[in-house]
């Protein structure tokens, strides 16, 4: 990466039968409690639909295809940008768990996306979601 490239952070919004999974934030402290679409930060050398799965992997314990981009960058500042995939269970994979960064992990209907507390960089994503 260079000095003028931006951090990517990658997110999911894996999606099944009109459902999204959710993770609640356990840490850190101003994170903790409030909602997110999972992921993580692009490696060197990583593309972002393979440090997606990656990061699936690793915070979910659960295996995804990677999808179509949804929405635009979403600046999350210090050269940060935050980009949110579709993404779908792959055949056979677990279902999706709660494990270090998330104290609960959940499938949410299309209507009660919008009463959770989500996280400022997520929102914008919110909007384009397949209904």
């Amino acid at each position: 990466m260079s000095e003028s490239s931006p951090v990517v952070v990658v997110a999911a919004a894996i999606m099944r039968d009109g459902r999204m999974v959710a993770g609640r934030r356990r840490r850190p402290a101003q994170l903790s409690g409030r909602w997110e679409l999972p992921g993580g930060k692009v490696e060197d050398g990583e593309s972002e639909p393979e440090a997606l799965r990656r990061e699936i992997r690793e915070e979910l314990g659960c295996d995804v295809d990677v999808l179509d981009r949804l929405g635009v960058d979403v600046d999350l500042g210090e050269r940060t940008v935050l980009r949110a995939y579709l993404a779908r269970l792959r055949p056979g994979s677990a279902e999706p768990k709660a494990g270090p960064d998330h104290d609960v992990v959940r499938w949410v209907s299309m209507d009660d996306v919008g009463g959770l507390d989500w996280l400022d960089g997520d929102r914008p994503f919110l909007e384009h979601l397949p209904l």
